[in-house]
């Protein structure tokens, strides 16, 4: 049935992701649609959202949270100190959890685990807000299928416990280096969840992320991982 399994994969561009699931939910992950610039125009109009995943505070993963959430009202999962900011800009739905714990979300069930990166808000003031930790997600569909969504990170090594507990068949990883891992950091990744398709992300959109798709799929050659490079616009 393809690389989802029934759920529809769109990629906006950057670490910007919009899953359709099988009953037609709709799940968006690091909302940056209209002021990103790899996100296609027609792309950034979304209608209707289910379920939105914060995983954590930088612009380029929650600048468009707050216009999307307001008018489309989805349940938005984040990490509390995140949903104590959304809620003071006026959001409502919000489910605000920690590492390790489960919640049960429109079609799906998320399971928030670990990142290792920074997470400040940027204030209206230009002050730094402290926006707790950052996080990555497991996702698991209505259908069974299992996806590790890794955020902003660099590689470590409890990414091999995060594989044997919940067995993701897809995975998405940060490639573009400086700000998260590169190819070298991501493909080591790869070996340490057995990774059998990953999506790579967080790359290309500025020229300081420098990492490529091309550089992880050799790296991993070996391992029989398939890189799944999406377009910005693109849906799986």
């Amino acid at each position: 049935m393809g690389i989802g399994r029934g759920v529809e994969i769109q990629f906006l561009g950057h670490s910007t992701f919009l899953f359709t699931s099988p009953s037609g939910g709709r799940l968006l992950i690091d909302p940056w649609t209209d002021h990103n610039p790899a996100c296609p125009k027609d792309a950034a109009q979304i209608d209707s959202l289910d379920v939105m995943l914060v995983t954590h505070g930088h612009f380029d993963h929650i600048q468009d949270a707050v216009s999307l959430a307001t008018r489309l009202e989805p349940q938005v999962v984040c990490i509390l100190e995140v949903g104590n900011w959304l809620e003071n800009k006026g959001v409502s739905n919000i489910v605000a959890m920690n590492k390790g714990g489960t919640v049960a979300v429109g079609d799906v069930r998320v399971t928030m685990v670990d990142a290792r990166h920074s997470s400040g808000i940027m204030g209206d003031d230009g002050t730094m807000i402290n926006g707790g930790e950052p996080a990555g997600y497991v996702v698991e569909f209505e259908n069974g299928l299992r996806i590790y969504f890794a955020g902003d990170t660099c590689v470590f090594g409890d990414m091999k416990i995060i594989a044997e507990i919940y067995q993701p068949e897809l995975i998405f990883l940060p490639i573009g280096d400086h700000f998260t891992m590169g190819p070298v950091e991501a493909a080591y990744a790869c070996r340490l969840m057995n990774a059998r398709k990953v999506i790579p992300m967080h790359y290309g959109t500025f020229p300081i992320l420098t990492g490529t798709p091309e550089e992880l799929a050799r790296l991993t050659r070996d391992l029989g991982t398939e890189v799944i490079a999406m377009s910005p616009g693109e849906t799986l």
